[in-house]
């Protein structure tokens, strides 16, 4: 099988967030592709497989478990088909677990239209703040816990206590704040423990939190957003009501084989 490495939400390599890449003809026992991602052991495998229609079949993998949707390597997924396979149609349509999803690349970004999943607030859990050494602004849950800090160097600077983290019911715990950039609107970071990536370079997924909290707080539709992990990404966003665009380059790190 073909293998390919790309790094998403950046132009350089060795920045935004690496994601493995595997197209398939026919899907493979699950167990196989649960194997291959804790074998590439980056925070998302994709592995897709086109159907008659000329849609693909996307599946996400972290080394430990499947997900239900997983913006990075989405991204990374459509600029290898672009870049690599061929693919030249005005935009590329995938089928997941969490619906229909659709990449568009406009010059050299690729904007993906993804659902929208405002977080709701909810009580500050009580082992949050031993976790984070603050009390947050605000807690919002939709899939991930979404908490904002004061400001963007409480972001960069926290050190969370990550098994306290595993023990709040969430897929993930998103960091976030307004920006102190004039270019850019908000920062975050996400941590995943339990789903195995303690902290994930660059998350397009959490954007579909993070657009709609900072556009109505910001009453702002159209903002920027930059994810400050050691590695680094930007993300172009819009707030389309019931659905997002979250956009972002990308270029390959890696070609090769897989031999199973």
């Amino acid at each position: 099988m073909k293998i390919f490495q790309a790094d998403a939400f950046t132009d350089s390599l060795f920045k935004g967030n690496p994601a493995a890449v595997i197209p398939l003809d026919e899907w493979l026992n699950p167990i196989i592709m649960q194997q291959i991602a804790a074998e590439n052991n980056l925070s998302e495998t994709a592995f897709f497989k086109k159907n008659d229609d000329g849609s693909y079949e996307i599946r996400w993998f972290t080394p430990e478990t499947e997900v239900d949707l997983c913006g990075h390597a989405t991204l990374a997924a459509a600029h290898i088909l672009y870049q690599h396979l061929g693919y030249t149609g005005p935009e590329i349509i995938f089928n997941s677990n969490s619906g229909r999803l659709t990449v568009k690349r406009k010059d050299r970004t690729y904007w993906m239209n993804f659902p929208s999943r405002p977080p709701k607030h909810v009580p500050v859990p009580k082992i949050l703040p031993e976790s984070i050494g603050t009390i947050p602004l605000y807690t919002g849950l939709n899939t991930d816990l979404l908490v904002m800090v004061n400001d963007e160097r409480t972001v960069k600077e926290i050190n969370p206590d990550l098994s306290i983290f595993k023990r709040i019911d969430v897929r993930g715990v998103i960091i976030t704040a307004e920006s102190a950039e004039p270019d850019v609107d908000f920062v975050s970071r996400f941590f995943a423990p339990s789903v195995g990536v303690p902290e994930d370079p660059v998350t397009g997924s959490a954007h579909t939190l993070l657009i709609p909290f900072w556009s109505k707080r910001l009453g702002k539709k159209v903002l920027r957003a930059s994810q400050l992990s050691s590695r680094g990404g930007y993300i172009e966003c819009a707030d389309m009501g019931e659905r997002v665009g979250i956009g972002g380059k990308a270029i390959t790190y890696l070609q090769g084989e897989i031999l199973i």
